[in-house]
């Protein structure tokens, strides 16, 4: 099968559009035809090296987490899967990834894809679409009637935040630049920040949970915001614990897991019309160099896809 893999870590370079073998699946486990994956800030990473310490992966290493195809094989102990169904998943990031024709993945760590969606735009779903659904309900128990607070609301994990917020019936606000506005309020923003032009710390009044998708200052700021009780949840970096506890509040680093269940809420909202999904770019496997870039500079609208067409295996 074709793949993208890295031998080593590295810059877009290390990216190589080559042969692998295609992957047996356990007892436990599908292999899956990919139709499409997605680019996230996580996959180069690891592709720099930046996680090396922290996630141990073997090399050659087929790199991305975020899938959506056909089941193709099933494992002898698997029955909530059949051959010819279309699934999705965000797969255990300790093995090969989705960057290539077929991937092997646990049966529990997927769900059916959503009806409404092609796959391109399914294979957008799982990472953010878990990032978010963790952060905002697991972590931080959002719930109704609360102010909530989501940075880089554009992005393709804010942009499933705003929707899951409101569909919850919090108070959503959320920053962005102004060339974004009129979209994060389109995905249910009740309250818009430019942060280029602003300072959210300065116009914004107390919020009960701020979702930090940025990091370093902006975290930090984000905390004069939260008092007796807040809540924030980050994707990017340990919160500082004795600021939070002077304010009263607590904080949390997310550590995202595969959830079939969570995958199949997510569906549910999104075939019946309550999430949609934004798709910044699409690129075939060949051009993940190109994808790796852009999704480098941090200003996609959504997310970036790269589609895949597998053949099928004899």
């Amino acid at each position: 099968m074709k793949a993208i893999r890295i031998h080593t870590y590295g810059d877009v370079d290390a990216l190589s559009f080559e042969d692998a073998p295609l992957p047996e699946p356990g007892p436990s486990d599908i292999r899956v035809r990919v139709h499409a994956a997605a680019v996230n800030p996580v996959d180069w990473k690891i592709r720099a090296g930046y996680l090396a310490e922290l996630i141990p992966h073997h090399m050659p290493l087929i790199l991305g987490w975020d899938v959506s195809g056909v089941v193709e094989r099933v494992g002898a102990d698997v029955t909530q899967f059949a051959v010819g169904d279309a699934v999705y998943s965000r797969p255990d990031i300790a093995r090969d990834g989705s960057y290539a024709e077929y991937i092997v993945m646990a049966a529990s760590e997927v769900a059916r894809k959503p009806a409404t969606l092609s796959h391109n735009e399914a294979a957008a779903v799982p990472l953010a679409g878990l990032t978010a659904w963790q952060a905002l309900f697991g972590d931080a128990k959002l719930v109704s009637g609360e102010r909530v607070l989501i940075h880089a609301g554009a992005g393709g994990v804010g942009s499933f935040a705003i929707q899951f917020a409101k569909w919850a019936g919090a108070h959503v606000i959320a920053t962005a630049s102004a060339g974004n506005e009129a979209l994060v309020r389109s995905l249910g923003a009740d309250e818009f920040v430019d942060y280029r032009s602003q300072r959210f710390e300065d116009v914004l009044d107390q919020v009960d949970v701020v979702f930090d998708t940025i990091g370093s200052d902006t975290q930090a700021r984000s905390v004069s915001l939260l008092g007796p009780g807040g809540r924030l949840v980050s994707v990017v970096e340990t919160p500082d614990a004795q600021a939070l506890a002077a304010k009263g509040a607590t904080g949390t680093f997310l550590r995202l897991m595969p959830d079939s269940t969570g995958l199949e809420r997510i569906a549910e909202l999104i075939d019946t019309g309550v999430v949609r999904v934004l798709i910044d770019s699409v690129f075939p496997l060949s051009e993940c160099r190109a994808a790796h870039l852009k999704s480098q500079t941090g200003r996609s609208k959504g997310k970036i896809v790269l589609e895949v067409v597998a053949p099928e295996t004899a």
